[in-house]
């Protein structure tokens, strides 16, 4: 017979460990997307105005036969471009709403894994958006996404997380001001021109015939602006977040 029992152990006993630095941002990406997800207004009002801008341009600059290989390449890329400020835009007004930014600065969670976490919410913002204009623009100007969906699938992979790092960075240097999204338009297109120039010009050798092989300078080059804005934010969001 024992003459002790082992008592269970405690709430107090138990050690609560600090999540890791990939579960921090995945659930900062986590709460945007539940949002996003209830109510669907980012990829519904940016889906739209990128469609919008397409059909314009696809009327106003209509090229005839040749359209597809000289005006379908730069519609897409600045239908994604400005559908992802629209996308930036409302995504850090709802962090304004009700005080719920100072509700994530005071949570136990490094700056750089909230800069990460919402850089890869707007990362899929910026995909689902993608998903709708180039679709839409491949019906306005009849390109044949059988033969170019891979590499314009390519192109939006190499794009998408310089696109979504570098908005986010600036996102949150200008969510405080009054006029924010006219400074952040100002200052983010600039900063995004060497990535969507490399996907315009990448795009067009695509749509006039080039293979994927071809086309990997344009995909390094994506690359390079990729690691250089995320590397960036990650380094200096703390800075700007606090500032």
């Amino acid at each position: 017979m024992l003459s002790e029992t082992t008592a269970p152990a405690g709430p107090a006993s138990l050690s609560r460990r600090r999540p890791g630095w990939a579960r921090q941002a995945m659930l900062v990406a986590r709460k945007d997307l539940a949002i996003e997800l209830a109510t669907g207004e980012i990829v519904t009002t940016s889906g739209f105005f990128a469609v919008l801008v397409a059909v314009i341009a696809s009327l106003a600059f209509y090229a005839g036969q040749d359209a597809a290989e000289r005006v379908a390449p730069g519609v897409i890329w600045v239908s994604v471009a400005f559908a992802s400020v629209l996308a930036l835009s409302r995504t850090w007004q709802r962090e304004r709403e009700d005080g719920a930014l100072s509700g994530l600065l005071v949570l136990p969670i490094a700056r750089s894994a909230l800069f990460a976490g919402k850089a890869l919410g707007l990362c899929v913002f910026v995909i689902a958006v993608e998903a709708i204009i180039i679709p839409a623009a491949a019906l306005l100007f009849a390109v044949d996404l059988a033969k170019t969906g891979a590499g314009l699938a390519l192109f939006c992979l190499a794009a998408t997380p310089g696109i979504a790092a570098s908005g986010t960075l600036f996102g949150a240097m200008t969510v405080r001001t009054r006029a924010r999204d006219l400074v952040l338009a100002s200052v983010l297109f600039p900063l995004l021109a060497p990535t969507l120039l490399a996907a315009v010009a990448g795009t067009r050798e695509l749509f006039g015939g080039a293979t994927l092989g071809e086309l990997t300078d344009y995909v390094a080059l994506m690359a390079v602006f990729d690691v250089v804005f995320i590397a960036g934010g990650i380094g200096l969001f703390d800075l700007i977040i606090e500032g």
